[in-house]
């Protein structure tokens, strides 16, 4: 699997289980540590390992396995590294302390909008 299509995967994964704030970093031109970041928030340390446990399943089910975790015992923050793409997932506090987008501000954010579904605002109806 290419790293843009596991990125895309694990970025709609996160989203289909109520992940938050997801952002895809293109990383590869900056740095040899990955070609992607997915970087998603979590509302609990309980959502943070379910979100980290879908991507793990979803990724194995396109033959990708986690070279490594990190994370698991802090519960505030949980690291999937599958080498070309690198989940960060996040609690809201968290993710504002280490700040990742100012980071890496440099790299491209990949832009969501055609490939996840947009999120429904109360009040609206879907056109039929």
């Amino acid at each position: 699997m290419e790293s843009k299509e596991l990125a895309i995967l694990l970025a709609k994964t996160l989203d289909a289980k109520k992940g938050q704030e997801i952002k895809v970093l293109e990383t590869g031109t900056l740095t040899t540590l990955a070609e992607y970041f997915v970087i998603c928030t979590a509302t609990s340390t309980t959502q943070i390992k379910a979100l980290a446990g879908f991507c793990e399943k979803a990724a194995r089910e396109h033959g990708e396995t986690p070279h490594h975790i990190e994370g698991h015992r802090g519960e505030t923050w949980v690291l999937l590294d599958f080498s070309s793409v690198v989940v960060h997932l996040f609690l809201d506090e968290t993710r504002k302390f280490y700040n990742l987008e100012r980071l890496w501000s440099d790299a491209k954010e990949m832009d969501l909008s055609g490939i996840m579904p947009q999120e429904e605002v109360p009040g609206q109806t879907a056109d039929f």
